[in-house]
């Protein structure tokens, strides 16, 4: 059985990466995704693939920095298929790196834009249309880095990210008892654009994989079953939990 059969999902960031192997792997469940990215044409082709694949979706371009985008998101949740049961805000930023005195402010606040306050966004709009539903889900994309493991040059990112692992906090002790769920997934480093970035040659990309204990980098579908798990009833009693699924970057001395 579909462990997500009847629910209506939706993603950002879905347009690599991810949540693009997110969007993938909750239609297989059986969701209908609402996939959100910048891209439209990356979107575009997600829909296909999963239409073709005989799942249901709709792509909707915008940008998160912008608080009616969320709105908008939800808000064809809401009217085109009933209702919102998921949430997965995935979309995020590595941002401004480099030494923290010469980090722009413009680029510590649009750091924070992308990656916190989107959230908050996402969450204004998804909670009550999930209270209406009587439940929902709701899942946030953290990371590891300013969690367990300090990196230099990376200050804004590991402060918004950080501040993911609080707000989810916050709303599952303020929704628990009306059947919200609320969770944030602890990726370690994964073969996404994102890490390509931060990361440009391969002998780069070979250190951040031997600084984890199972000595490569996740596949962005090994993230995303992270994020079903929380989706899906089989997280039934998780809420409030910033969860590692970070190949053992966070223990590893190795």
């Amino acid at each position: 059985m579909k462990v997500l059969n009847n629910k209506v999902a939706i993603i950002t960031g879905a347009s690599s990466g991810i949540g693009r192997a997110a969007a993938l792997l909750f239609a297989r469940e059986g969701a209908t995704v609402i996939a959100g990215a910048r891209r439209q044409s990356e979107l575009d082709s997600l829909v296909a693939q999963i239409r073709q694949a005989g799942g249901r979706a709709v792509g909707i371009a915008g940008d998160v920095r912008h608080e009616s985008y969320a709105q908008t998101l939800v808000d064809f949740a809401v009217s085109e298929f009933g209702g919102l049961d998921i949430a997965f805000n995935n979309a995020g930023t590595m941002g401004e790196m480099g030494a923290t005195p010469q980090v722009s402010a413009a680029g510590w606040q649009d750091t924070l834009d992308t990656n916190l306050n989107s959230a908050f966004f996402g969450a204004k709009y998804q909670i009550p249309a999930m209270l209406k539903r009587g439940a929902g889900s709701l899942i946030f994309t953290s990371t590891f880095v300013g969690h367990t493991v300090g990196f230099p040059g990376v200050a804004a990112y590991a402060a918004s990210k950080a501040g993911l692992n609080g707000l989810t906090q916050a709303l599952a002790t303020e929704f628990g008892a009306q059947g919200i769920r609320v969770n944030a997934i602890l990726p370690g480093g994964t073969e996404t654009p994102m890490a390509h970035e931060m990361n440009h040659t391969p002998e780069a990309l070979a250190q951040v994989a031997s600084l984890h204990a199972l000595k490569r980098l996740a596949q962005p579908e090994e993230i995303a079953k992270a994020a079903l798990f929380l989706a899906s009833d089989a997280s039934s009693f998780m809420t409030g939990s910033s969860m590692l699924v970070d190949g053992g970057v966070s223990v590893n001395r190795t």
